[in-house]
C-alpha cells in the first residue's frame, strides 16, 4: 500500500499551511476559511478566503481556524485538511498518505490530540506529530543528531518558539504565544493612539513588510496609508516612517528577546558554549523583519542569523521527519 501513497510533511501554521512531498513544496496557502454562517458551510479557504477579509456581508464569516498555533475551530481545520489531502489525491483507501504534521512545542495534550484527530479524520493513513522547532532544525540541516547544542528561534504568526536541540531532541525551550500577528496589532495600536486612525490587520501587516524594522536604520523609508478617522469615521491618509514602526514594535520584540533569554538560562553550560560558536538560527515569517538578527545578536550576546529557507523549513523538516522516524520517534509528542 505504501508504494502507492505519498509521504507528506505539513506545517499547520496560524497564518499559512504548507505541504512538502518528495523534498518539494507542493502547496502553500493562507490558513483562512470563508464560512456561510446560516449553513455552517465552508465555501472557500486559502488565498480566495483571505481576499474576502473585510469585504463580505454578515452572512459570510472569514475566520482563522488556528489561534496562537493551536486549533480553535476543529470543524474548519478538519475541512481544510480534508481538502488538502483531496488535492494530493489521497482520499481513496489505497492512496491515503502518511503525514507528519507540526505543532508548537509545549502545547497541551488536548491541543495535540485536536491536531492528530483532525489529520486522521481528514483521510491520512498514518499521522505523526512533530514539534515545530525540531522540524525546523531538520529542515535547515542543523547538526542536532550529536551531543553538541544547536539553537533555533521559530518566529511564526501566532507563536515564537526558542529551542536548544541535541541528540535529535529539544533539551530546553520556551514558547511565547505571540508572533507576527501581534506585531501587526502593535502597529495598528500605535497608529490609532498617535494619529487617531483605525487601520485593519492586513494594512498593518503591509506596513510591517514594506517599512518595518526591529532596530533604527540609517535610511528611513516612508509609506502613506489610508485609514478611518476614529472621530469622524471618514477616510484619512497618514504617512508613517520606519522609525515610528521601530517604536511601535519595541514591546512585542522585547517579549521575543526575553523568550530567547529564558531558553538560554535553562540550557546546560556545555551546550551554551556550542551555541556561542554556531550562532542562533532564525526562521519563520517573523524572522524576515529587517534587523531582527542584529537585535537578537545585541541582546543575547550570541550571533543570530537568518536561515536560507525561513518560511518553508518547518514543512521540509516535517517531511524529512518521516524518513528519520526511527531516529526521532522518542522525541516526538505523545498523543
Amino acid at each position: 500500500m505504501a508504494l502507492f501513497s505519498k509521504d507528506l510533511g505539513i506545517d499547520l501554521g496560524t497564518n499559512f499551511l504548507r505541504v512538502v512531498s518528495g523534498g518539494q513544496l507542493i502547496l502553500e496557502q493562507p490558513t483562512v476559511a470563508a464560512i456561510v454562517v446560516a449553513e455552517d458551510l465552508m465555501v472557500e479557504w486559502g488565498k480566495a478566503a483571505q481576499d474576502m477579509m473585510g469585504r463580505v456581508p454578515d452572512s459570510i464569516q472569514v475566520t482563522r481556524p488556528l489561534i496562537n498555533g493551536v486549533i480553535a475551530d476543529f470543524a474548519v481545520a478538519n475541512n481544510i485538511l480534508t481538502d488538502v489531502l483531496k488535492k494530493m489525491g489521497g482520499l481513496l483507501p489505497l492512496f491515503r498518505p502518511r503525514v507528519m504534521i507540526t505543532v508548537p512545542d509545549g502545547v497541551t495534550s488536548v491541543e495535540r490530540r485536536a491536531v492528530h484527530e483532525a489529520i486522521l479524520q481528514a483521510g491520512s493513513r498514518e499521522a505523526y506529530l512533530i514539534q515545530q522547532p525540531l522540524a525546523a532544525a531538520l529542515g535547515v540541516d542543523l547538526p542536532i543528531s550529536n551531543p553538541s547544542g544547536s539553537m533555533i528561534i521559530c518566529m511564526g504568526a501566532g507563536t515564537t518558539q526558542a529551542s536548544v536541540l541535541a541528540m535529535n531532541s529539544i533539551v530546553a525551550g520556551e514558547t511565547l504565544r505571540a508572533g507576527g500577528i501581534h506585531l501587526d496589532d502593535a502597529i495598528a495600536s500605535y497608529v490609532r493612539k498617535k494619529y487617531g486612525l483605525i487601520i485593519g490587520q492586513f494594512t498593518a501587516e503591509q506596513i510591517k513588510i514594506k517599512i518595518g524594522a526591529a532596530i533604527p536604520v540609517q535610511e528611513e523609508a516612508t509609506i502613506e496609508v489610508q485609514g478611518q478617522d476614529q472621530v469622524t469615521g471618514l477616510p484619512r491618509p497618514v504617512t508613517l516612517t520606519t522609525g515610528e514602526i521601530v517604536d511601535a514594535l519595541e514591546d512585542p520584540l522585547g517579549a521575543v528577546v526575553e523568550t530567547a533569554r529564558r531558553t538560554l538560562e535553562k540550557t546546560p553550560p556545555e551546550l551554551v558554549s556550542d551555541i556561542i560558536d554556531r550562532g542562533v538560527a532564525l526562521c519563520g515569517g517573523g524572522a524576515l523583519l529587517r534587523g531582527i538578527d542584529k537585535l537578537l545578536t545585541k541582546e543575547l550576546g550570541v550571533p543570530a542569523y537568518l536561515v536560507d529557507n525561513p518560511t518553508t523549513c518547518t514543512a521540509e523538516g516535517a517531511a524529512r521527519g518521516l524518513d528519520m522516524y526511527n531516529l526521532i520517534r522518542r522525541s516526538l509528542p505523545h498523543i
